[in-house]
């Protein structure tokens, strides 16, 4: 399973932008079977959990620097997962991976779960 971000850009504090996470090519992987997380990572910092999504009921978890900014969710039908940021600022600036945990019906905000992962797309929020 190969994963590939899309969305990232540079936005104004108080800006939104919209992350996507999609499966690399035809490759007939179904991102619903997978609990999907996104990370972002700064210059000199390492490796956060921002958000995560569980295969099954859909359970969401979120860090507390995010909470109520950020959304994430799936659309099955087009086989992605978005993650919506609301209210961004400085401090949300850093590269945004997605990752994929075969798990069922949990999700977790440990690096160190996730077997596949993206190239990252690189959010700035600058004024």
């Amino acid at each position: 399973l190969q994963l590939v971000e899309s969305g990232g850009g540079l936005v104004q504090p108080g800006g939104s932008l919209r992350l996507s996470c999609a499966a690399s090519g035809n490759t007939g992987f179904t991102l619903d079977y997978y609990a999907i997380a996104w990370f972002r990572q700064a210059p000199g910092k390492e490796r956060e959990g921002v958000s995560c999504i569980s295969s099954g009921s859909g359970s969401t978890k979120y860090a507390d620097s995010v909470k109520g900014r950020f959304t994430i969710s799936r659309d099955n039908a087009k086989n992605l997962v978005y993650l919506q940021m609301n209210g961004l600022n400085p401090d949300d600036t850093a590269a945004y991976y997605c990752a994929a945990d075969p798990i069922y019906d949990d999700c977790k905000l440990s690096p160190q779960r996730y077997d596949y992962w993206g190239q990252g797309t690189q959010v700035t929020v600058s004024s």
